[in-house]
C-alpha cells in the first residue's frame, strides 16, 4: 500500500483557517492573534513534514536515518507537538503572550497536522505512533485510501479555499483591497 496522506497544501490552509476562525469568532485577546500569527499556524501546520527534507539532507551526506526519523516518525507524534506546549506555557507565565500564542499556534499546528494525517491517510503504511514514547505501535485510520485518494485531496484542497476565500469576502470585505 502507497503512503497516502493529506498534501503540504492541506496541512498549511487548514492550519492557517482554522487558527484565524478562532481569531475571528472565539479569542478575547485579537491583538494577539496577528496576520503574522496566522502565517506561522500555515508554517506549524507543515512542520511535522520536516521529517522529509532532513532525512533527503542526512541519506545524500551518508548518515545513516534511524526509522524513528523517517516519514511518519518522530515529527508526526503528539509527543513532537506537545513539546512546543512547554515554551508557550512558560512565556505565557512570564507575561510575554505575543510569543507564548505562537507557540500555542505551532503546538495547534503541529498537533493538527498528526490529527489529519492519520484521520484522512492513516500515515505510513503502519501508521502513526500516537502514544510515542510509551509505544512505538503504529495505529491508522484512513479515511480515505482507495485510488481515488489524489482526486479526493486535490477536490478538496481547492473546496477548502474557495470556502475560506468566501467567508474572507463575508468577514472581512476583502474586495476593498483589491
Amino acid at each position: 500500500m502507497v503512503s497516502k496522506m493529506p498534501l503540504a497544501v492541506t496541512h498549511v490552509l487548514l492550519t492557517t483557517i482554522l487558527v484565524d476562525l478562532y481569531r475571528d469568532y472565539v479569542t478575547k485577546h485579537k491583538r494577539l492573534f496577528t496576520l503574522w500569527t496566522l502565517f506561522v499556524a500555515g508554517v506549524a501546520g507543515l512542520l511535522p513534514d520536516i521529517d522529509i527534507p532532513v532525512r533527503f539532507v542526512l541519506s545524500n551526506l551518508g548518515v545513516a536515518v534511524p526509522d524513528i526519523l523517517h516519514h511518519g516518525g518522530l515529527t508526526h507524534t503528539p509527543f513532537f507537538g506537545l513539546m512546543f506546549l512547554i515554551p508557550a506555557l512558560v512565556l505565557w507565565s512570564m507575561k510575554k503572550h505575543k510569543l507564548s500564542v505562537m507557540f500555542f499556534v505551532v503546538t495547534f499546528g503541529v498537533l493538527f497536522h498528526t490529527v489529519l494525517d492519520y484521520a484522512i491517510g492513516g500515515g505510513d503504511e503502519a501508521g502513526l505512533m500516537l502514544l510515542y514514547p510509551l509505544s512505538e505501535d503504529r495505529i491508522r485510520m484512513g479515511v480515505l485510501l482507495g485510488d481515488e485518494f489524489f482526486a479526493s485531496v486535490t477536490a478538496m484542497d481547492a473546496l477548502i479555499l474557495l470556502a475560506w476565500l468566501f467567508h474572507e469576502e463575508r468577514k472581512h470585505k476583502i474586495r476593498d483591497f483589491i
